[in-house]
């Protein structure tokens, strides 16, 4: 296994690979940007390539953008974390075009801090589905972007306990992604396995009383109607993150070793 990134994710996926906590996957490298202190660094990505058989990408959309094309080409399986970038329909097109004469890896997903996507998948395959929605409720200053105006992001840094929550943003996948890129995994995982982004509606809500991150899905199709919510307590050394990314991220290494079942270790 090899990592892109060694901060929030990337550190506790390492720590957790050289524990042994998936068995039959070794950490083989470790590529990060400037002198970041990282165990099994590497120098650059022909050397990350050589020492692993699947890429995970915990370093942002960037490095996504970066690295992922030659990771694919390279042969080698990419485990994508910053999905937010495949809101990107060109980028997304470029990982996902058919194989040519050379071998190429596959591209996988790493649900993140989502649940549920088995049920969505399933439900889509069914036929399209009517309405697909999600509210993602998370702290105040985590939605403040750089092109916000002035006054609009001081009144999200100024939001308070006890405080009315404010919706900062109504509308698809799509403009979510590209206005909310730290906050966008979550939306753009929802719509791959809804199968068509511009269906799925995407509200943001500042919450200045929950210290959880909130996630409510809600989606009909020609099977019924579902609706489920997550509450994940950030991870404590990026508030912006999800502790439970990590744990996603070695599940879905876990997935890729056969006949290993999961086990916490």
């Amino acid at each position: 296994m090899g990592l892109l990134g060694h901060g929030a994710i990337g550190s506790n996926v390492a720590e957790a690979l050289r524990r042994g906590v998936v068995p039959g996957a070794v950490l083989g490298g470790v590529l990060t940007r400037g002198r970041t202190a990282s165990p099994a660094a590497v120098r650059d990505l022909p050397d990350l390539l050589a020492s692993a058989d699947v890429v995970v990408e915990a370093a942002g959309q960037r490095a996504l953008r970066e690295h992922g094309p030659a990771v694919l080409a390279a042969g080698r399986d990419l485990l994508a974390v910053s999905v937010g970038a495949l809101a990107d329909e060109a980028f997304f097109r470029e990982l996902t075009r058919p194989a040519g004469a050379a071998r190429t890896g596959r591209l996988l997903i790493c649900p993140g801090a989502l649940g549920g996507l088995d049920v969505v998948r399933a439900a889509a395959l069914a036929g399209p589905l009517a309405s697909v929605r999600l509210t993602s409720s998370k702290a105040p200053a985590s939605l403040v972007q750089p092109w916000m105006d002035e006054e609009t992001a001081e009144r999200l840094r100024s939001l308070r306990p006890g405080d009315d929550p404010v919706t900062v943003f109504d509308g698809d996948a799509r403009e979510a992604a590209a206005r909310f890129p730290r906050n966008a995994n979550v939306a753009a995982t929802l719509a791959l396995a809804a199968g068509d982004r511009a269906a799925v509606r995407v509200r943001l809500v500042a919450a200045p009383d929950s210290r959880l991150t909130r996630h409510v899905v809600e989606f009909t199709g020609p099977l019924g109607e579902y609706r489920f919510e997550l509450a994940n307590l950030p991870d404590p050394g990026n508030p912006a993150t999800s502790g439970l990314v990590a744990p996603a991220v070695l599940r879905s290494l876990a997935d890729l070793v056969p006949g290993v079942a999961w086990r916490v270790a």
